[in-house]
């Protein structure tokens, strides 16, 4: 066991904190990496080490960290009013101005837009909603939501259901009745020898209508998915994919949720995901490079067919039963809205237009690595396929924990990484340089050496 001073920053996070997503006996073992600071891609700990995270945060760091803009904007929010709510009719300006921007760069026709402060709440908004839209229609028993192995959408109970992660359901008595989940659209992991991509994409999209038939499609109401994968290893869907899948949902009057909270704001190249697959959702969930990470905020905007349905439950039921007290707060739609400005007076979508291929081919060089077997990315979005044998796809034993392995050594090399399981998730700031870029592919490789050498040993 690692020894720390009883009163240090580690023994005493040790003694209150618990640590999502962290293995709590280890953590109580080895204790926490503490972040002091942070400027542009990097970031610092309490001993002055700098680290290049290519994580941004957990995916949210848009513009790197300590803007002094949105340090302003929330300052000056704060003097004139520091919070309010939008309950019972109430409004602010700051949500005002967020609202019509999101909806004039929406992707597709959106009506109107709810705030919430995580990309969680904002999923289990829509899910709620869906159940709502189909109770307004005349067809309650339409309540079964169809979401993807791996997919993720948060933490709460109903998105922590609609998410395709295991080891996020053990023991916690999840899926809730309801929740199904379809194939994992990893085309190098599960292709069948000689199938093409397209291919591929015509078999995932066959067991989506298979499995709406042994449901019935009566009941299932709603499909739930990321444009790319985040959580389920920044996994790029194969092509004709979207194309194949959005027609089977339509083909059963389903709706189809966008969820856009690590896509949207230009991490694909666009400002959304749905713009570079050519989705066309019901209702698009957004939240982390909203507000680049500085303010907890998201939103879901639905479109006008849901909305009307909202309007005539409201009329029957005399109200919209639903809300969480901090959404629309004044600090964080007003640092939401100074965050969308940023995007356009730099021009980052035109940014991540030029970095991203420069990022695509500096990282695909990484295919020469023993230990690299697939790397696929847009824009500033890339996973990594870790593997033990590259002519046979064979992965390494899950005991041996090589993802967590590169992990370790790549912050022994000063960088930030995400790994999901086997699966290494680049996903810098969208500010990053190309000089950046190269300092992040040879730290990365110097972790992918070590970590070969010590399998190997």
């Amino acid at each position: 066991m690692t020894y720390l001073a009883p009163n240090s920053i580690q023994a005493r996070d040790i003694a209150t904190i618990v640590h999502p997503q962290t293995n709590l006996a280890k953590h109580i073992e080895q204790g926490p990496l503490v972040i002091e600071g942070g400027q542009g891609c990097y970031v610092t700990d309490d001993n002055g080490k700098e680290y290049l995270d290519t994580a941004a945060g957990l995916w949210c760091a848009s513009l790197g960290y300590a803007s002094e803009r949105l340090a302003k904007v929330a300052y000056e929010q704060m003097r004139k009013l520091g919070y309010y709510h939008l309950y019972r009719g109430t409004t602010l300006e700051p949500g005002v101005d967020l609202a019509e921007k999101l909806l004039s760069i929406a992707p597709v026709p959106m009506s109107k837009v709810l705030f919430q402060c995580s990309g969680s709440e904002a999923n289990d908004t829509a899910l709620k909603l869906v159940w709502y839209y189909h109770h307004a229609i005349g067809k309650p028993e339409k309540r079964k939501i169809i979401g993807r192995k791996m997919g993720y959408h948060g933490s709460t109970t109903a998105s922590i259901s609609a998410s395709g992660k295991a080891d996020m359901h053990a023991d916690f008595g999840l899926p809730i009745p309801g929740f199904l989940h379809t194939e994992y659209p990893h085309y190098y992991r599960h292709h069948t020898d000689g199938e093409s991509e397209e291919q591929f994409a015509t078999r995932l999209a066959d067991a989506l209508e298979q499995l709406i038939l042994r449901e019935g499609p009566e009941t299932c109401a709603a499909f739930i998915a990321e444009p790319v994968m985040g959580a389920g290893g920044g996994l790029t869907p194969p092509r004709t994919y979207w194309e194949k899948m959005q027609a089977v949902v339509r083909k059963y009057d389903m709706l189809f949720i966008a969820d856009e909270v690590i896509c949207g704001f230009g991490r694909t190249g666009n400002m959304w995901g749905c713009q570079t697959y050519d989705l066309q959702p019901d209702m698009i969930s957004c939240a982390k490079a909203l507000s680049a990470g500085m303010q907890p905020i998201s939103a879901l905007m639905v479109n006008q067919r849901l909305f009307d349905a909202m309007l005539d439950e409201s009329r029957k039921l005399g109200n919209f039963a639903h809300g969480f007290t901090y959404a629309g707060h004044p600090v964080t739609t007003a640092v939401a809205m100074e965050t969308l400005r940023i995007y356009e007076e730099t021009d980052i979508i035109g940014h991540i237009r030029t970095v991203g291929p420069y990022m695509q081919k500096q990282l695909g060089s990484l295919l020469e690595h023993p230990l690299v077997g697939d790397v696929r990315g847009v824009g500033l979005l890339t996973g990594i396929e870790l593997v033990a044998d590259k002519a046979t796809r064979k992965s390494f034993d899950p005991a041996i924990g090589l993802g967590a392995k590169v992990d370790k050594h790549a912050r022994e090399h000063g960088l930030i990484t995400r790994f999901v399981g086997d699966r290494i998730a680049f996903s810098p700031p969208l500010i990053i340089t190309e000089a950046e870029i190269d300092a992040a592919v040879s730290r990365i490789r110097a972790a992918l050496d070590d970590a070969y050498a010590e399998v190997r040993g």
